[in-house]
């Protein structure tokens, strides 16, 4: 794999911290901080020398300082600078910004005071090499953050570039790299585990799988569950390398392993997959393990995602090569500000709409859509610029009034889907029985057109195949568990369910399934007679009220009486929160709403909507299918931990970055000022 000088600096400059390789290189001066990360050199502690600064500078008396004593602000413009700030900067800042300044008031006389800058004098060996263990740390998040290799830093043109800017920055060799990223790695897995061990709900997981340009097949396991304070919760578990012939056994025996190392297997409630066939035996496998060993409910859902995505495939095949002469035409406009600008003042001329450069080209939903977009709605701007161009761009990109029409014909038929996406990838918590009411309304969608006497031939065809695929997932989704999962959200109840879901005998075997796993047995805190305020004054409760709760414990014998309760409501507007609506009513309903924590952390996708229907799944790929086999998990799943809040850390102790970057802040502007007086 080759790793170009202009991917790498890409992303090196796209990075938080460091802001630039600047910061990096001059922080071999920084005071070394103790953070548990130790030196690379062993011997005794060297106690920096003191250092004595003073500010006296011809520049200070063109900015006062603040009250506080921590800013000082330009006379002339009112721009703040930090008490710290080098006198070079505020030099800089008044030739830049206000010339000629020095006759502004009281001019300079050639007897002023030269400013006086004290440069620390160079440090000791040992202590030299703890501040570039700061710089390479800095240097393993940025590795994280970038998801590239270690190998990255063995290029020779990004070690000369820091040698260019300090000829004392010394690197760690790239295996040593790997092994504090390994130590990071088994460290954050550590914390991952004991958060885990603290949850009180049931779990659910998805799997996700790719392979690499090595083609090594690839399985991720995400973990979710829904905590007491009814906020929904997602940690990625592990990246396995899939052993060949990577089928449906090997990506059990792999998952199996994942769940006992985590020691999740009798919490699991679910699992999502990606509708493979290895993929399906493995959760059957798993389902057959876990039913034999009697450790509770366990269920395998498709995912709808990957449905709808070939779904929409299939409506898009007929109109696909006229799109990827609109997506030509789009690349020019993107790659040309002439073209772009004349793009937008004749869609402004005649109407069309507003559009923001560069527009989205990705081969995904979005970015085909968007193609679709641009014809039908800027059809005339596009024959403008193709006119003014025609010399360039015309006669290969030129669509005829047939290719025009079959474009609009599709547009019209797939906005609504393009809208169902928009939803889905917007959606705060997806839930099962929200993505029932999409893809049922997508059916719909689709019988219209295949049975409609107004579509043609091609059209129907396609609709036919879109049919099929919906029916299967239809098929595959047809059974008790997502039943249950859909009706627990109270948006959907049974109202918004879908025909299939409730023609069947399910809300009987609903309740049955309720009263089994969570019936008053498992709540006698609740169903006891007395409450606890009772019981502190002595339980004295009149003849009266003993029979009434006698005859409430009648009633509330029957664990439904809660479901039946709770369906008997209309259903919650579509835009309410779920699970704030669920934190509101769980006093109402303490059984069902600790069903509900269990079932609604059920996914309905096994990837991220917004990955797999927009351009951000081109960055996932791009990162996974480059990523080397000895940096993959690591690498990958750190990246993860920190995106998820997880501290980085080495072994027990936790890394500062925000405090190193302070130190090469103030190192900075300390070098600053050093060169400041070597050039005057």
């Amino acid at each position: 794999m080759e790793w170009t000088v202009n991917n790498a600096f890409k992303t090196y400059k796209d990075m938080d911290h460091p802001k630039s390789m600047m910061d990096l290189a001059l922080i071999q001066n920084v005071d070394p901080v103790d953070i548990g990360l130790g030196s690379s050199e062993k011997g005794t502690t060297v106690v920096p020398t003191k250092r004595k600064k003073t500010m006296t500078s011809v520049y200070l008396k063109f900015f006062e300082t603040a009250p506080d004593g921590k800013s000082r602000r330009c006379k002339f413009c009112g721009q703040s600078y930090s008490i710290a700030t080098a006198t070079g900067n505020l030099g800089r800042h008044l030739s830049n910004r206000h010339p000629g300044y020095d006759k502004s008031g009281d001019s300079v006389t050639s007897s002023a005071p030269q400013p006086i800058t004290v440069v620390r004098k160079a440090q000791q060996q040992g202590k030299q090499q703890m501040d570039y263990d700061h710089l390479n740390w800095l240097l393993v998040k940025w590795l994280i953050l970038a998801s590239l290799p270690p190998s990255t830093l063995e290029e020779k043109w990004l070690a000369n570039s820091f040698k260019f800017l300090n000829p004392s920055i010394q690197l760690w060799p790239g295996e040593r790299y790997k092994v504090k990223i390994r130590e990071v790695f088994r460290s954050m897995q550590e914390d991952v585990m004991a958060t885990l061990e603290k949850v009180s709900s049931k779990v659910s997981i998805i799997l996700d799988f790719w392979s690499s340009y090595e083609q090594i097949f690839y399985m991720s396991v995400t973990c979710q569950w829904i905590d007491e304070n009814w906020s929904f919760q997602q940690v990625l578990l592990d990246i396995c390398q899939i052993p060949y012939p990577c089928g449906g056994s090997e990506i059990y025996h792999s998952l199996d392993k994942v769940l006992k190392m985590y020691n999740i297997e009798s919490r699991v409630l679910s699992c999502t997959h990606d509708n493979s066939q290895n993929a399906i035996h493995a959760c059957h496998t798993l389902k057959e393990e876990l039913d034999g060993q009697k450790l509770g409910m366990f269920y395998y859902i498709p995912c709808a995602a990957r449905t709808l995505n070939l779904i929409i495939e299939d409506g898009l095949r007929t109109t696909k090569p006229v799109i990827s002469k609109v997506r030509e035409f789009v690349l020019e406009l993107n790659s040309s500000a002439k073209m772009s600008e004349d793009f937008i003042q004749l869609t402004a001329a005649y109407q069309e709409g507003c559009w923001k450069f560069p527009l989205e080209t990705s081969a995904r939903w979005s970015g085909n859509y968007q193609m679709l977009d641009i014809v039908c709605k800027a059809g005339k701007s596009m024959d403008g610029v193709m006119r003014k161009y025609e010399d360039t761009i015309a006669g290969r990109m030129a669509l005829s009034p047939a290719e025009k029409n079959a474009v609009s014909i599709v547009h019209k038929y797939l906005e609504p889907f393009y809208k169902t996406t928009n939803n889905i990838c917007t959606n705060k918590l997806l839930t099962i029985g929200l993505v029932l009411f999409f893809m049922d309304h997508i059916s719909e969608m689709i019988i219209l057109c295949r049975d409609s006497r107004h579509s043609s031939d091609w059209l129907k065809n396609a609709a036919e195949d879109m049919a099929t695929k919906s029916r299967s997932y239809t098929t595959q989704v047809g059974n008790i568990f997502i039943f249950m999962t859909a009706i627990l959200d109270p948006r959907i109840k049974c109202e918004l369910i879908p025909e299939s879901l409730s023609s069947g005998n399910y809300l009987e075997e609903a309740r049955t399934l309720f009263i089994r796993n969570y019936s008053s047995r498992h709540f006698s805190s609740m169903t006891s007679g007395y409450g606890a305020q009772e019981i502190e004054d002595g339980g004295g409760v009149s003849f009266a009220e003993e029979i009434a709760r006698k005859k409430r414990r009648v009633s509330l014998s029957n664990a439904t009486d809660e479901l039946t309760q709770y369906l008997s409501e209309p259903p919650a507007p579509i835009p309410t929160d779920v699970l704030e609506w669920w934190k509101v009513n769980c006093t109402r309903y303490p059984r069902l709403s600790v069903m509900a924590r269990d079932f609604l952390a059920v996914q309905p996708t096994s990837v991220a909507p917004e990955d797999l229907f927009c351009s951000k799944g081109d960055e996932i790929y791009k990162q996974r299918f480059c990523m080397p086999h000895d940096s993959t998990q690591a690498i990958l799943c750190i990246r993860s931990w920190m995106q998820g809040g997880i501290k980085l850390k080495c072994k027990s102790d936790e890394i500062d970055y925000e405090r190193l970057m302070e130190m090469a802040g103030a190192t900075i502007a300390e070098n600053t000022a050093g060169l400041d007086k070597k050039q005057r």
